[in-house]
């Protein structure tokens, strides 16, 4: 196959993929796809574009004026007769919402920030820059053109994107969606094919710069990006919106509980090959004599046979039990048949912490080798972000609880630490003597039942003089039960055993985003979503960036 070299354009819009999904999280872009926007609202959202659609057009002629080759001009000049066609587009939705968006109302400061910022740039007033005066050179020209479409790529990227996820939520049968048309023109083939040649024009006009200018180019896309959401976040809303969850929070009657599993919802790699890995690294070569003062160790060779056939059954007799719980056909969501069902599991996974506790693989490991490797742990993208931003709000006075199957809660604690995080671990204990660990293992959350008993006592330690909201995200069977009982339970990564057994116990796996604007329209803009557990509607993410949109906002 042929390899096609990626644009940078495209490079940008995969790097800075979190902000395009805050951007998709502000209350705005949820109400409005939901159709409960107030129109009082989008007519000043109205008013706010055709500002900066006019400075926008402005930018692209100071693009063309700097464009140094006849093909970029023209390229240049055909957007922007493509934003002036917009600009038409905003008076067609005037008639239609019935506000002249270029006469009323005062600019708000993010609308500003943004054009000031659009402009600066195609005027080549950018950091440690030159700016072309009367006799700069070509070269420089088509610099400040390349700078300015790296400042004005991400909207119309951005723009096309929101069209297309908003377009996939209406209903093709029902026309009476109040935002169809706005909704219709930014997902239409002509916006995409603008959006397509504003990249390419990028793309072709950075060819010739230094690693240095293709970091400012990467910078001016990056600030353009966090500009947007600015700007959907200053719209003003006159209604209760779905997102953020913590909007309405209130530390004095509310209490925001979070919950999370470790392995694979947080981690990239499962912890108990982590500890593997420890123990084959750590151990003695073969033909190395052990002293009488150590712990008698496998070798590491022995040590990796022991550990491959322990893997190698665990997942044969893992699929072997799924099947074995599964009813025949898909029945109606039932939690206490569902507990019923996975109750068998608990054997199962019993059996095989015993197994490895009798192996011996885990004995002889140092408790500092198992913190470092804790503090190396690589998680997830925007997980610690994420943490971070939520124990250090003090306003919230959220409440974080780590649930999980791993044998070594002491790693999970150095990962979050590493992080500068304190938070509460509900795990399995590696025993350790005099800092070495023995082989021995306390078991304290095994099974399915055993984290949803975790998650119950939790929440019953906590007294009654809040209203508990909670929230579990996992990854996988283990959290099922948990992911039920949570008012709101959200499903990261894309565990088939997960799904498989949900579904044939009658639970549905709805995509966040989509979930949230059906909620919204439920609400119908009026009243404050209730959330509440056991309701057999799961949600699931692409990563932690979606989680944090919902529950934080921006």
């Amino acid at each position: 196959s042929i390899h096609i070299e990626e644009g940078l354009a495209s490079k940008f819009w995969i790097k800075f993929r979190r902000e395009s999904v805050f951007s998709m999280y502000t209350p705005f872009i949820i109400s409005l796809a939901s159709g409960t926007l107030k129109i009082d609202s989008f007519r000043h959202y109205l008013s706010q574009d055709s500002h900066f659609l006019k400075s926008f057009a402005h930018a692209f002629e100071l693009a063309e004026e700097c464009a140094d080759d006849d093909e970029a001009k023209l390229a240049t000049s055909e957007l922007r007769k493509g934003v002036l066609e917009e600009l038409k587009m905003q008076n067609s939705f005037v008639e239609e919402w019935g506000t002249d968006p270029g006469k009323e109302r005062t600019v708000n400061s993010a609308t500003v920030k943004y054009t000031d910022f659009l402009l600066a740039t195609a005027s080549g007033k950018v950091e440690g820059v030159k700016g072309p005066g009367k006799l700069a050179t070509p070269f420089e020209r088509t610099k400040v053109a390349a700078y300015t479409l790296a400042a004005m790529t991400p909207c119309m990227r951005l723009y096309s994107f929101l069209g297309k996820e908003l377009q996939a939520l209406l209903d093709p049968e029902d026309d009476r969606h109040p935002y169809k048309k706005w909704i219709d023109s930014y997902s239409s083939e002509s916006f995409q094919a603008s959006a397509l040649q504003t990249e390419d024009l990028l793309d072709k006009l950075s060819v010739s710069l230094t690693s240095e200018e293709l970091d400012i180019i990467e910078k001016l896309y990056h600030q353009a990006m966090k500009l947007e959401i600015d700007f959907f976040l200053a719209q003003p809303l006159a209604q209760p919106t779905v997102a953020p969850l913590t909007k309405g929070h209130n530390p004095a009657e509310d209490r925001l509980v979070i919950f999370s599993d470790f392995d694979l919802t947080c981690t990239v790699v499962d912890s108990s090959a982590i500890l593997a890995e420890i123990a084959i690294v750590t151990a003695p070569k073969s033909d190395v004599v052990q002293s009488e003062a150590q712990i008698a160790r496998m070798s590491s060779a022995d040590l990796k046979n022991t550990w491959d056939l322990l893997s190698g059954q665990y997942t044969e007799e893992y699929e072997q039990c799924i099947e074995s719980i599964m009813p025949s056909k898909r029945v109606e969501f039932n939690y206490e048949a569902l507990c019923k069902a996975l109750e068998q599991l608990l054997d199962f996974e019993r059996r095989v912490n015993s197994r490895v506790i009798e192996s011996e693989v885990l004995k002889g490991l140092n408790l500092e080798d198992v913190k470092r490797a804790g503090e190396r742990l690589i998680l997830q993208d925007g997980c610690t972000s994420f943490f971070q931003k939520i124990v250090n709000n003090k306003n919230l006075n959220t409440n974080v609880h780590v649930l999980s199957y791993c044998w070594c809660g002491d790693l999970i604690r150095s990962a979050f630490s590493s992080g500068g995080l304190d938070v509460n671990v509900h795990a399995n204990e590696l025993i350790f003597d005099e800092s070495i660990s023995t082989g021995e293992i306390v078991k304290k959350v095994e099974s399915p039942l055993d984290k949803a008993q975790a998650f119950n006592d939790i929440l019953k330690n906590y007294s009654n003089d809040r209203k508990n909201l909670t929230v579990y995200i996992g990854d996988s069977v283990g959290d099922l039960l948990c992911l039920l009982k949570a008012d709101i339970g959200i499903v990261v990564g894309s565990s088939a055993s997960l799904r498989k057994v949900g579904s044939q116990f009658g639970v549905s796996f709805v995509p966040l985003f989509p979930g949230l604007v059906r909620k919204q329209k439920e609400c119908g803009g009026e009243s404050s979503p209730k959330w509440k557990g056991l309701s057999g509607i799961l949600y699931t993410v692409s990563g932690w960036a979606e989680i944090h949109a919902f529950i934080l906002g921006w």
